[in-house]
């Protein structure tokens, strides 16, 4: 199954859930948690999410390259200056199974930053 979703005006985290769910297929009658589903899900307008509060200037997104001292921040705001569509992949990989079946349902996710051309 095919399905878009429109992210304008939509906040990050009730988005991110919807999006779990259609990838994983918890929407249909024959889920099977063990299972694969096919489900291709695109969401555009990715540059145009919402957030409650104060949460763009004070969110934090941490990386650890390994070696001492290779701790790397960056706020949500500059995360969304450079690639909006970063900050729903995290988002939804956060939802989803840690298991082998997650690296799979990610590759059915599709991210626009603008509108569908047709």
């Amino acid at each position: 199954m095919n399905y878009e979703i429109n992210a304008e005006k939509k906040i990050l985290g009730r988005l991110a859930t919807e999006v779990a769910i259609l990838l994983r297929g918890k929407n249909n009658p024959s889920y099977d948690p063990s299972r694969f589903t096919s489900n291709v899900v695109t969401v555009f307008n990715t540059d145009r999410l919402a957030f409650s509060g104060k949460k763009t200037g004070q969110k934090l997104y941490r990386r650890h390259s390994g070696y001492h001292g290779g701790l790397k921040e960056e706020k949500l705001e500059d995360l969304l200056k450079r690639d909006s569509r970063l900050v729903l992949r995290e988002a939804v990989m956060g939802m989803l199974p840690k298991n082998k079946l997650r690296a799979k349902f990610i590759k059915n996710l599709v991210m626009l930053k603008g509108e569908i051309k047709r």
